[in-house]
């Protein structure tokens, strides 16, 4: 079968896989572009020096619908899903790129920390083949863990594999009342959230000492930048102690990005415009040189290569480098970063990445 001319959207079969052509730049377009100043005007051109991090989304498959997600996860996504093949080729790439193996003085690949995501990235069928290779080799390993997953019918192995692998837990809590957990994430998300933290808890996770690490995602319930994350880190401690006796390490507030289920929920409501608007008042320049996409590769559930988990969501990429398009991942340095209005998202306040704040 010919392969048909890429477009964006159009789907392409090769090796019995169906695979998705990004747009190319000419085609592309910043569907918030005209509800502020350009992004790229204002920001000189990134180009990432080094690669120290591989964030993997296994796919869109999740037990839950959440207003704010900008993944599109849900229960019907089983075709988006990370198969044998992509996984292969990661740890081919990987094996030789580990930060173990590099030398001190020049580190332009040193990959430590691997962020496993999704959807909820341990419903797909090779997510313990990954996490155990990399923990095997000594690599920081995240799962990013939506926590009810961890009372799933059929899941009941997860929290014990975490905390035999010591896999640092990055988990979803976008509030500590259970009105504003419920009314984001779903009816009776809270009760099963604090179920799985005492799960955790009761296996070491964020206990005195332990090398198991447990900490919190926050993120706004309305259109709006995030608190202070110093101050409500103390408040979340203070509630989850005093009413269930939960423990964990530190809270990571994130900006909700303003593209796919979250832009439609923005913009059924007439918000979309301000809350652009909003985040592009409040760039700070100073947020700009920690920015996670300037160190680290968004791998996508069928193998695309991406600057960032936003930018993978939206096809947001300068042209469509993929697993097989590379030989090593030094390739993926002393590119620009593709950048648009949605990376507002990142830098607005005290800006945002997957590890919470990233200006005091």
């Amino acid at each position: 079968m010919a392969s048909p001319t890429p477009h964006s959207g159009l789907p392409v079969i090769t090796g019995g896989v169906e695979r998705m052509v990004a747009p190319k730049p000419s085609d592309r377009v910043d569907v918030l572009g005209d509800l502020a100043e350009p992004f790229g005007g204002r920001v000189p051109t990134m180009v990432r020096s080094r690669l120290q991090q591989l964030q993997i989304n296994l796919g869109k498959l999740c037990n839950q619908t959440c207003t704010h997600c900008h993944v599109d996860a849900g229960p019907t996504k089983k075709r988006e899903n990370m198969g044998a093949d992509v996984v292969d080729r990661i740890l081919e790439l990987s094996s030789h790129a580990r930060a173990d193996n590099q030398d001190e003085k020049s580190r332009v690949v040193a990959i430590d920390t691997v962020d496993l995501t999704g959807g909820a990235p341990e419903m797909n069928p090779h997510f313990r083949r990954l996490a155990t290779t990399f923990r095997d080799w000594g690599v920081r390993v995240i799962d990013r863990c939506n926590l009810t997953i961890l009372t799933e019918p059929g899941y009941d192995w997860v929290a014990d594999f975490l905390a035999d692998q010591e896999i640092d837990v990055v988990a979803s809590l976008p509030c500590y009342l259970e009105d504003n957990v419920d009314g984001q994430r779903g009816r009776g998300v809270f009760q099963r959230s604090i179920t799985g933290l005492r799960e955790l808890n009761a296996r070491g996770f964020a206990g005195p000492g332990s090398p198991r690490r447990l900490d919190l995602v926050f993120n706004p319930t309305g259109p709006s930048l995030p608190p202070d994350q110093r101050k409500l880190e103390a408040d979340y401690r203070e509630y989850l102690w005093n009413n269930f006796g939960i423990e964990f390490g530190n809270l990571l507030t994130i900006t909700n990005i303003p593209i796919r289920r979250y832009a439609s929920f923005l913009r059924k409501r007439g918000q979309l415009d301000s809350y652009v608007g909003m985040l592009a008042d409040n760039h700070n320049e100073a947020a700009v040189d920690n920015l996670m996409c300037r160190t680290m590769v968004s791998v996508s559930w069928d193998g695309r290569l991406y600057d960032c988990d936003f930018n993978q969501m939206i096809d947001w990429v300068d042209d469509q480098p993929t697993l097989w398009t590379i030989d090593q991942w030094s390739e993926w340095c002393d590119r620009p970063v593709a950048v648009a209005n949605h990376c507002y998202g990142c830098t607005a306040g005290s800006g945002s990445s997957c590890g919470g704040a990233i200006v005091s």
